[in-house]
């Protein structure tokens, strides 16, 4: 048996394995897809806490405000 009889297996194996990859390649793609819409709703929802928050800060009374201390000061 010479090397050129193995070459159709060679080649056979080598596209079964390039599937593979492909099919491995186009999972991971739309597992990071995913992930980026995930990420930037998770951004937004970030952005709109930290407004609301800062909102909510901006209605309290101010800590160091002129208010005296108590009288047991």
């Amino acid at each position: 048996m010479s090397a050129g009889d193995h070459l159709p297996a060679r080649v056979d194996e080598l596209e079964v394995r390039q599937a593979f990859q492909d099919d491995t390649i186009q999972a991971l793609n739309d597992v990071i897809a995913a992930q980026q819409l995930e990420l930037d709703r998770l951004r937004r929802s970030l952005e709109l806490l930290a407004k609301r928050q800062a909102d909510f800060a901006a209605r309290l009374p101010d800590a160091a405000g002129d208010e005296p201390p108590p009288p047991h000061y």
